[in-house]
């Protein structure tokens, strides 16, 4: 049987962020549907190499009968050394028969993937006269984010980027952003102003929507910063412990998952349900159920609305789908027997 193996570059050609923002969005509706199993989280921590490795796992069992497997690995100490940081590799699977479709990069489908989430979640909820956006970090992941709100909500005209460990960085991220939208993701976006966000708490009083991606293990956006009506895209949180946000923004807001279960155990709601700031009944349900219109997601300007995106094996697997068919139809990467 023959396989697909692509590389990071191979990904580049046969992923653009509309199409990946498409299937994001399709799959999470299938979630809600029940056409998918989401399995569970298996996570390890290197404490000599301050690292970390995931695995994550799942399956779409509607009309299209696959199953994916994504181990990622991140080691920031390698960035010293002059070799990659995040580095995986994802496999996809025909679930009639067990066999292998194809073997690829994990890392860049993370990226383009978790950037379409974020984006994604704020689309559906946030204020449709959204405006300004604040990204809270400036690392790999932040540009995926900035592409993917790019191509789902035209309105945003001004983007704030805080980097609260390297201001220097901060500044350095926001003038290159125009340049790296365009070279890295073929975007334009001339009519952006792409801005440092100084100091924090007023980037985030002056924002419609707020995506959230670091490490962070204890808060660094506060309650009393958020001006009615925003939306939060939750990105960051994904292993238990972590947290970017004050657990007081939860309180009256209307909150959303990925995974509700998932979320609980290990995403950005983990804190605030354990503290009972929120109970599991206060949780709204899945994004995809906003999506397929089972249950509602904003209704008014002044709600706060939280969406809470651990990171699901389907978006992994719908978007290696989107790359294997643009392969084998463009004749990219390598070809192996198995």
């Amino acid at each position: 049987m023959e396989l697909k193996v692509l590389g990071r570059s191979d990904l580049k050609k046969v992923l653009d962020m509309r199409s990946v923002v498409e299937g994001v969005k399709t799959v999470y509706g299938l979630k809600a549907k029940g056409d998918t199993e989401v399995w569970p989280l298996v996570a390890y921590e290197f404490a000599k190499q301050e690292a970390v490795m995931d695995i994550r796992s799942g399956a779409v069992l509607g009309s299209e009968q696959l199953h994916v497997l994504k181990m990622l690995n991140n080691f920031p100490h390698n960035r010293e050394k002059g070799i990659p940081v995040f580095t995986g590799m994802l496999m996809v699977f025909d679930s009639e028969t067990g066999l292998p479709l194809g073997v690829m990069d994990a890392s860049y489908i993370t990226g383009m993937r978790t950037g379409a989430a974020g984006a994604v979640g704020a689309s559906v909820l946030a204020r449709k006269d959204s405006t300004v956006l604040t990204v809270l970090g400036a690392g790999r992941q932040a540009m995926f984010q900035i592409a993917a709100v790019t191509v789902t909500m035209p309105n945003i005209k001004t983007v704030y980027i805080a980097d609260e460990l390297d201001k220097e960085n901060e500044k350095n991220f926001a003038g290159l952003c125009r340049e790296n939208l365009k070279t890295q993701f073929g975007i334009d976006a001339a009519d952006v102003a792409f801005l440092p966000a100084g100091s924090l708490a007023e980037a985030v009083a002056a924002s419609d929507v707020v995506i959230t991606v670091t490490p962070s293990r204890k808060p660094v956006i506060m309650k009393e910063w958020v001006k009615p009506g925003t939306h939060f895209s939750c990105i960051g949180a994904d292993m238990e412990g972590k947290e970017e946000i004050d657990p007081e923004i939860f309180r009256n807001a209307k909150v959303f998952a990925d995974d509700k279960e998932q979320c609980i155990r290990v995403g950005e709601m983990e804190i605030p349900v354990k503290s009972g700031v929120i109970s599991r009944d206060d949780i709204r349900g899945e994004i995809g159920q906003v999506i397929t219109g089972q249950i509602e997601g904003r209704t008014n300007d002044d709600e706060i609305t939280v969406f809470d995106a651990t990171g699901l094996a389907l978006l992994d697997l719908v978007t290696g789908k989107k790359a294997l068919d643009g392969a084998w139809e463009k004749d990219i990467g390598l070809t192996a027997d198995i």
